[in-house]
């Protein structure tokens, strides 16, 4: 399990990438309120996945576009493989816990 911190360092609609050791993961926080952890690059082009879109469970690659469910890891609309999800939850206090498979 990993503390990544309070929950208001990452904005609503916007995504943050958390080094953990040898293991880089992005953490979405949805405008909806429910937060979502990732690998922290897009299988295509290595494009940085806390830097793209979100929005409506999803985020948009930002070097080429391609478009991922954040749940899930499935892609949408592209043939790229999906990404892996990571178990994320709120504590009581409002901190980000991740946990790895």
């Amino acid at each position: 399990m990993y503390d990544l911190g309070p929950l208001d360092r990452i904005p609503p609609g916007e995504g943050r990438t958390f080094d953990l050791g040898a293991v880089r993961v992005a953490v979405f926080r949805t405008r909806s309120g429910s937060v979502h952890a990732t690998q922290a690059t897009c299988p295509h082009r290595e494009g940085p996945l806390a830097d793209g879109l979100v929005g409506d469970g999803c985020v948009v690659c930002p070097l080429h576009g391609y478009k991922y469910d954040l749940a899930t890891g499935e892609p949408l609309g592209h043939s790229c493989g999906p990404i892996v999800v990571h178990a994320v939850s709120i504590t009581a206090d409002g901190r980000v816990v991740l946990s790895l498979d």
